[in-house]
């Protein structure tokens, strides 16, 4: 009798501890919605910006050479 309680018992266990551990897939989620904007002088909602096709360009430092360093010094 105690080894048909115990083997139960460990059915029921393993049972939760797998249906606890159990990878969910394809977990859904509610999907945010973005707020329109209105235009502040028709009071209608603004389209949305068309995505960029190029990426933006990276800002270069443009490096001094010494006639332009002369020059700033004589001013």
């Amino acid at each position: 009798m105690a080894d048909l309680m115990k083997e139960i018992v460990n059915g029921v266990v393993e049972s939760v501890l797998k249906e606890i551990l159990k990878k969910t897939t394809g977990r859904s989620t509610t999907k945010r919605t973005k707020r329109q904007t209105r235009s502040a002088t028709t009071g209608r909602f603004k389209k949305a910006a068309a995505p960029r096709k190029t990426a933006a360009k990276k800002q270069v430092s443009k490096r001094r050479t010494a006639a332009v360093r002369s020059k700033q010094r004589s001013r």
